[in-house]
């Protein structure tokens, strides 16, 4: 594995991981009563950080043709 290949990979897992924690966030603080903008804030930083990965991943011959679509 080349060092680029290393630091791609590296970047993808942390944005994985990013989505992940935003997603679980998101959901508490929707059951604790948070504001709608707040709540649109992380939708918001999900959709950048959705960008970002599809972006990577077309970037670098990894995207089969069928997208990220909502799992992501």
């Amino acid at each position: 594995m080349q060092s680029n290949d290393i630091v791609l990979s590296r970047e993808i897992d942390n944005l994985l991981l990013d989505l992940r924690g935003l997603v679980l966030v998101r959901g508490l603080l929707a059951e604790r009563g948070a504001t709608e903008a707040e709540i649109d804030a992380h939708t918001d930083e999900l959709e950048r950080r959705r960008r970002r990965l599809a972006s990577l991943i077309k970037g670098h011959g990894f995207d089969d043709g069928g997208g990220l679509g909502e799992a992501a």
